[in-house]
């Protein structure tokens, strides 16, 4: 079992406890919380230098939904990763992240730690720049469908414009270059298109 497994096993412990009328005390929760804590972070830090952040596989909506419920949960002082690991172990669906359990399963989100938001900024504040890399998806230009025989595919490309248009609604226009030389413009790359990119991995 994963440190995360372990912790999310152990408050499914203090669940039944309390049910069976035998709880423990918030001494003896906390003391065994913290012994999982320790070996989470232990874990943590010797992976670190090897692994990309996993949050650049998320497109822009996705990332934005993913952190806008880790700071709500953040704010109620729960572990969003042990509310995740709980819906999932009693089947109930988690609502507008949902996706981050039929996507990208456990094992990508074990990846996740609090450093990998930080570095990415708040997805709010966040913006691409004229020479970052991104990946985009063929739905842009193709009617594409999960399941079919035009399946969603990733291509990457280089941002060389950005512009704020204003004509009654403010959206962005953003133009990118693919490695071949070509170039495609992308409407609403904020709005109705966030969800056909993403960062490039590192």
């Amino acid at each position: 079992m994963t440190p995360d497994e372990i912790e999310v096993a152990l408050q499914a412990a203090f669940n039944r406890c309390d049910a069976a009328r035998c709880p423990l005390t918030d001494g003896q929760k906390n003391i065994l919380l913290q012994a999982v804590s320790k070996q989470v972070n232990g874990n943590a830090s010797k992976t670190l230098s090897n692994d990309e952040n996993p949050l650049k596989q998320l497109t822009y909506e996705e990332l934005k939904l993913f952190s806008e419920f880790v700071k709500e949960q953040e704010q109620q002082n729960r572990s969003w990763k042990i509310q995740l690991l709980n819906d999932w172990l009693q089947e109930i669906d988690s609502g507008v992240v949902q996706f981050i359990r039929d996507r990208y399963g456990v094992e990508w989100l074990n990846k996740v730690e609090k450093h990998h938001f930080d570095e990415l900024d708040t997805p709010t504040n966040l913006k691409l720049k004229i020479g970052d890399r991104i990946e985009v998806c063929n739905g842009l230009w193709e009617w594409v469908q999960e399941g079919t025989a035009c399946e969603p595919q990733w291509f990457l490309c280089t941002v060389i414009n950005i512009e704020e248009i204003f004509d009654g609604n403010t959206y962005t226009t953003c133009t990118i270059r693919f490695n071949d030389g070509a170039e495609y413009q992308i409407q609403g790359i904020y709005q109705w298109n966030s969800y056909q990119w993403r960062w490039a991995k590192s």
